[in-house]
């Protein structure tokens, strides 16, 4: 009998893992609805939803990782505006992150890459202990910068020490673009419409 393939049970798992996350993210949102309630339960019952939307984005990434390596992801792919792609990335990572720069029309599977911009750019910032990160936009490339020698092999998914980061290399990739470091700053290339 062959051997499972290993991406199949990756995705299997997290797809599975769903619905005892739903459940768990369902009562505590139920129970955050209640009145009254004494304290510091709020504060636990907070934690818990949180805690469960994370791991929601955790097994998406997860999943995402198992299609693209067991070559069943089949993107959605739209045209959007790299600029537009960027500066929505910039506002999903936080107040530390900005975007500036002209863009190009580009063919993407857009909410994954809005999300692997953040998520490069949030490793970029985490693994090279900044205080901010540009992502500066020409054309279809994303330059990510600064990039410090600490974070590079992070967000070029060579270290694995960030899954989005790692995830956000094999999408691009995924997608027909490229990721490069080019200095102190990581370009993504982003394919172009045709």
């Amino acid at each position: 009998m062959p051997e499972p393939d290993f991406a199949r049970l990756v995705s299997l798992a997290a797809h599975d893992l769903r619905t005892p996350l739903a459940t768990v993210h369902g009562f505590a949102r139920t129970l955050l609805a209640s009145p009254e309630l004494p304290d510091p339960v709020p504060r636990y019952l907070g934690m818990i939803d949180q805690a469960s939307v994370q791991l929601s984005e955790i097994l998406d990434l997860l999943g995402l990782a198992a299609r693209i390596e067991g070559r069943r992801y089949d993107p959605v792919l739209r045209e959007a505006d790299s600029l537009a792609l960027a500066v929505a990335a910039a506002e999903a990572g936080g107040e530390v992150l900005s975007a500036s720069g002209t863009g190009a029309q580009v063919a993407v599977d857009v909410d994954a890459v809005v999300r692997a911009l953040s998520d490069l750019a949030v490793a970029a910032l985490r693994h090279g202990v900044q205080k901010a990160v540009e992502l500066r936009v020409a054309g279809a490339d994303v330059r990510i910068l600064p990039v410090t020698a600490e974070a590079a092999g992070v967000v070029l998914g060579e270290d694995l020490k960030d899954l989005g980061a790692a995830v956000a290399v094999k999408l691009v990739r995924a997608l027909g673009g490229a990721v490069a470091l080019d200095g102190e700053a990581l370009v993504v290339t982003l394919p172009q419409s045709q």
